[in-house]
């Protein structure tokens, strides 16, 4: 894979994971203006986060090739 080509995956997995949290930080805020608890809470974004295909240690190996 050349360095652009694992830019773009590693981009398109960082939009991945930002779409994800959108999704979450949305449906809080339906569940708000209804007057409800919010679904998703700190633990649940920092989840998100860490269920990214790529971690910060997967993309610092990725470019030490």
């Amino acid at each position: 894979m050349t360095p652009e080509q694992q830019a773009a995956f590693i981009m398109a997995q960082a939009a991945i994971t930002m779409a994800r949290v959108a999704g979450m930080q949305a449906e809080n805020q339906l569940y708000l203006s209804l007057w409800h608890p919010v679904k998703y809470r700190e633990d649940a974004f920092e989840e998100a986060a860490n269920h990214a295909t790529l971690g910060h240690n997967a993309v610092i190996s990725f470019f030490a090739n």
